[in-house]
């Protein structure tokens, strides 16, 4: 009699009923990508993953709180120019070497062992300009003020590498 392994099935990798702390780091490294995957992407990206509305749940818990901590260090930054008195939104850039950028690569990527596509540096500085744009205006007035820069984000997703389909991309 021929027994398989746990871990595999006709040659093919179980998959698992949880999520890990790879699949953490994983999610993480696709926010530089995506900060409003959907499921079906999700899915896509996580093969080894026995999808449920529970596990489904989940994944989509850690973009919306990858998100909620990216537009807290934008509203930070903007805030702060604005107390620097910068004067002129063109003024504002997002660098590899500004702090802004280090705050959230250390959060994303804190091993550093992953370069940040550039595309995330065009995204972050222009979250960056319309969190200075609106608060220059006064617009945080508003209670829902935040909801036009949302718009504007979710609009500048990119394809997220095909590598990260890998079970083992990590």
């Amino acid at each position: 009699m021929v027994w398989f392994s746990d871990s595999l099935i006709f040659g093919a990798a179980q998959k698992k009923e949880g999520l890990t702390p790879n699949h953490l780091k994983k999610a993480k490294l696709m926010f530089f990508y995506t900060r409003y995957p959907s499921s079906n992407l999700l899915k896509n990206f996580f093969p080894d993953v026995k999808f449920n509305r529970c596990i489904t749940s989940q994944l989509i818990k850690w973009f919306s709180n990858f998100r909620e901590f990216y537009y807290i260090q934008m509203e930070k930054f903007a805030r702060q120019a604005i107390i620097d008195g910068v004067n002129d939104v063109k003024d504002i850039s997002v660098t590899r070497e500004s702090e802004l950028f280090r705050a959230l690569n250390m959060h994303y990527n804190k091993a550093n062992d992953f370069q940040v596509p550039e595309r995330f540096l065009e995204v972050a500085e222009i979250t960056l300009q319309e969190f200075y744009s609106a608060i220059s205006l006064s617009k945080d007035s508003d209670p829902s003020w935040k909801k036009a820069i949302y718009k504007v984000i979710c609009k500048l997703d990119s394809d997220v590498p095909e590598d990260f389909k890998s079970p083992s991309y990590l």
